[in-house]
């Protein structure tokens, strides 16, 4: 499966970075997957220089790093939803011990 993935070319689609619309993703994107990363390989260059086609090179580098961007921006959001709700457990957990200590007076 992996390698015809590989042969067909799929989810090679260049992601967009920059303008408006920069972060939507329609339903047919796959964000990259880690073996796709580490079992992705390039097509060597016909065109009289040797070594990889930069063309195709950077289209992937350009992927990986959008893929890695939301990922960051995610863990970024995850951790704020995160304080938020410990500090509102907190609130509410204050508010209890006051009810409780007002309730034995």
């Amino acid at each position: 499966m992996r390698a015809l993935l590989r042969r067909t070319g799929r989810n090679q689609r260049p992601l967009r970075t920059r303008g408006p619309g920069a972060n939507y993703r329609s339903s047919a994107y796959l964000p990259l997957l880690p073996w796709q990363v580490r079992e992705r390989q390039f097509r060597w260059t016909r065109l009289g220089r040797r070594g990889l086609d930069p063309d195709e090179v950077q289209t992937f580098l350009e992927r990986v790093a959008g893929d890695l961007a939301a990922v960051h921006d995610a863990l970024r959001e995850s951790r704020l939803e995160t304080a938020r709700i410990k500090e509102a457990l907190r609130r509410w957990q204050s508010e209890q011990a006051q009810r409780g200590q007002a309730a034995r007076r």
